[in-house]
């Protein structure tokens, strides 16, 4: 099958089912979004699918063909960090870090629809990702202020 990730085309030979994370961590070597509950329930894994954050650990790589997929290594641009990767960096949001990757993405889907969120705005947009380091306050510093 054939999925679009980061901009590059890819051919992988892989079985239907197999999830998009593991497609990406194993087959493409984009180890950026992280396992986490495996259960679409804890937002480690989310990666941009048509511009929306979807959790990549229960979605099947079959279901992407013919989408545009963006993970967290495909926000930064000729050497220059996203917006929001360096929010996180300024707001040091950052402790164990393993959550980080989902919760910039879904910030990131966030803020194409809409670039000025209030802080509930954020608050709603972020369920679903968890951060076991609880820096909650930062991450919705950052977003804000990216």
């Amino acid at each position: 099958m054939k999925i679009n990730v980061n901009g590059t085309d890819y051919t992988l030979n892989v079985p239907a089912n197999t999830s998009l994370l593991d497609a990406l961590r194993v087959n493409l070597n984009l180890t950026g979004s992280k396992y986490g509950c495996g259960e679409g329930a804890c937002g480690a894994c989310k990666v941009l699918i048509d511009g929306h954050a979807t959790p990549s650990c229960i979605t099947p790589v079959a279901s992407v063909e013919n989408k545009i997929v963006i993970t967290i290594e495909g926000l930064e641009k000729d050497g220059q960090l996203h917006p929001l990767q360096q929010a996180f960096l300024d707001e040091d949001a950052f402790q164990c870090a393993y959550c980080s990757s989902g919760m910039i993405i879904s910030a990131v889907a966030l803020k194409a629809k809409n670039p000025n969120p209030g802080r509930q705005e954020i608050i709603e947009a972020m369920q679903g990702n968890i951060c076991r380091c609880c820096v909650y306050p930062r991450i919705i510093n950052a977003i804000s202020k990216a």
